[in-house]
């Protein structure tokens, strides 16, 4: 019974984190397409702080997983922080003949 209910609150905090992260990356795109320095900025603030929030339930959730699965976990968060490098990468922001340098 004990388990099932840590694992219920787990996928709630799972599910919780994606919203943040959705959230925080809502933010930082409005950002980068405002032209208004001070809403930039509390733009960027709003999102940082969506960030400081997934961060701590991102432990959390570390800290009630077993070591097997945190390796799971760790393999499978690598793999979405290369993805999302790349497609940042993309999107940098520069012009075409900044980026496309061959």
């Amino acid at each position: 019974m004990q388990n099932k209910k840590n694992q219920s609150n787990v996928g709630q905090m799972i599910q919780r984190c994606h919203k943040w992260r959705q959230k925080r990356k809502q933010y930082i795109d409005q950002a980068r397409q405002t032209s208004d320095e001070i809403e930039r900025e509390r733009l960027l603030q709003t999102a940082e702080h969506y960030g400081r929030m997934v961060n701590t339930e991102q432990g959390k959730i570390d800290s009630t997983r077993d070591p097997k699965e945190k390796a799971e976990a760790a393999a499978a968060e690598a793999a979405e922080k290369e993805s999302s490098e790349n497609t940042d990468d993309e999107d940098s922001g520069f012009p075409d003949f900044i980026t496309n340098l061959k």
